[in-house]
């Protein structure tokens, strides 16, 4: 274990910057999907994993600033432009619960949550080899990368509770 250079921090900084990008997106991406599902069985599922999502960036977002790290202007306004687009949902332009851009949703809210799980686990390897990480300690990683592969679970659920309906309609 060896304390990481000021370089090595940098090359992080910009790796926890990429997931940060990708969570601005995921959480309207989660936010149009409970919105397409509103009133239906899973629309609080839906909703409630779009808070959590939310609430998650923002402590991805405090700890970057805690450890002194300002993100790059250019590429949090790039973020918010595709966040934006992401809150027309261009995967289910139809915004119905059924066809092929309601599975296309679901699979690319799975993929988000896969992406964080591995940031997760990625910080948990790195705690191993001597780094540390404002606001995360290694049962908060835990947790966080369990409550990710849950979150996977509640979605893949959705998606063969709701196959068959839609692609029948």
């Amino acid at each position: 274990m060896k304390n990481p250079t000021r370089e090595e921090r940098q090359w992080l900084f910009r790796y926890l910057e990429d997931h940060l990008l990708g969570a601005t997106g995921g959480v309207r991406l989660f936010q149009a999907a409970a919105r397409t599902w509103a009133g239906t069985r899973h629309g609080r599922t839906l909703s409630r994993l779009h808070d959590e999502i939310n609430h998650e960036r923002s402590e991805l977002l405090t700890s970057l600033r805690a450890q002194g790290h300002r993100p790059n202007p250019a590429k949090m306004f790039f973020g918010h432009v595709s966040a934006a687009a992401a809150r027309l949902n261009p995967l289910n332009v139809s915004k119905a619960e059924n066809g092929p851009g309601a599975q296309l949703e679901l699979e690319a809210l799975q993929s988000l949550v896969r992406g964080k799980e591995a940031l997760w686990e990625t910080l948990l390897a790195l705690l191993d080899d001597g780094w540390s990480f404002a606001g995360y300690d290694r049962g908060h990683l835990t947790q966080l990368a369990e409550r990710a592969r849950g979150q996977q679970r509640e979605i893949a659920a959705i998606m063969v509770s709701t196959a068959a309906e839609r692609f029948r309609a």
